[in-house]
């Protein structure tokens, strides 16, 4: 093989390395676009879910809040996490609040809890869970309707000793077979309605700041 051919050869292979490492860069770049994309329209859905379009008008995934460190124990927050805002006409209509109970029969349930400015539930949803199949994971929507009976309820709809299943003379139905599960999930919506209770306020301080450097913005 001559000098010259050896020459063209190594062109030739460097030129199709490069050109299939720009390739792969580019499906590379395109499936993360594609993942986050995904990722941002399911933790829409779920949002939307509890507060539909018909009660707000503001992007509930950008408008949030940092959950204050002092609140983390009691939302089962070892990170922390965002509060979503919902808006009306930059009017703060509800908040939905990330949480976890420790305390399911399988171990942690991740749920979102929307509270609206009122106190009462807008809506749960479970998030995550590994309870049994047919048993404890009636706590999933998709699998029970339980988790709605929570809608419109506060901390003093039902009063403090009815936030428990009815076999603990409580106020909602536990589940054949599983009481462990449905009294989690139970106890832990009331804490966060406890917790609404005593941050909501600074809430609302944060997001009338939050529509005023932003009207600012606007105004520039």
């Amino acid at each position: 093989m001559t000098l010259q051919s050896i020459r063209f050869n190594s062109i030739l292979l460097a030129s199709f390395a490069l050109i299939t490492a720009i390739i792969l860069a580019s499906t590379d770049s395109l499936t993360k676009d594609r993942i986050a994309e995904s990722e941002r329209a399911a933790a829409q859905r779920a949002l939307l879910e509890i507060i539909p379009l018909d009660r707000h008008n503001n992007d509930l995934l950008m408008d949030v809040q940092p959950i204050p460190e002092k609140f983390w124990l009691a939302l089962g927050l070892k990170k922390g996490g965002d509060i979503h805002i919902a808006r009306d006409n930059g009017q703060p209509v509800a908040a939905i609040i990330p949480t976890v109970t420790a305390d399911g029969y399988s171990g942690n349930i991740g749920m979102i809890i929307g509270v609206n400015f009122d106190g009462t539930v807008a809506g749960v949803r479970v998030v995550d869970h590994k309870e049994t199949p047919g048993l404890g994971d009636k706590v999933d929507l998709k699998k029970s309707d339980w988790i709605l009976s929570f809608n419109g309820k506060s901390l003093v709809n039902p009063k403090s000793d009815g936030w428990d299943v009815k076999k603990n003379g409580g106020e909602f139905d536990q589940f054949t077979g599983a009481t462990i599960t449905p009294r989690a999930v139970i106890y832990q919506i009331a804490q966060v309605l406890e917790y609404f209770s005593q941050d909501s306020e600074r809430m609302l301080i944060d997001a009338a700041a939050a529509k005023e450097s932003h009207n600012e913005q606007n105004h520039e």
